[in-house]
């Protein structure tokens, strides 16, 4: 049901975010991660995912008070994947 759709997943570079990341690219989702930490970390994070659930995955650090940021990283989103089907 949900293989193949995109999800972008604001403050999931950590805690209940990647959690809720994790269990989207469990089911299928490509997954748009969004949110602040260690740039190492973060690529670990989007390269695992990608790994472990052949998905794709791409991040975003977009300020989410800033709207002219959130527009930018969704009209990425929409470019790589066509569509955002969960925020």
């Amino acid at each position: 049901m949900l293989q193949g759709k995109t999800a972008l997943i604001t403050g999931s570079t950590s805690g209940i975010g990647q959690g809720i990341a994790e269990a989207f690219a469990a089911k299928g989702c490509n997954i748009v991660l969004n949110g602040f930490g260690d740039a190492a970390d973060i690529e670990r994070l989007r390269t695992k995912l990608a790994a472990d659930h052949r998905v794709a995955v791409r991040y975003d650090n977009a300020d989410m008070s800033k709207g002219d940021a959130i527009t930018s990283m969704m009209d990425k989103a929409i470019a790589e994947f066509g569509a955002i089907d969960i925020l």
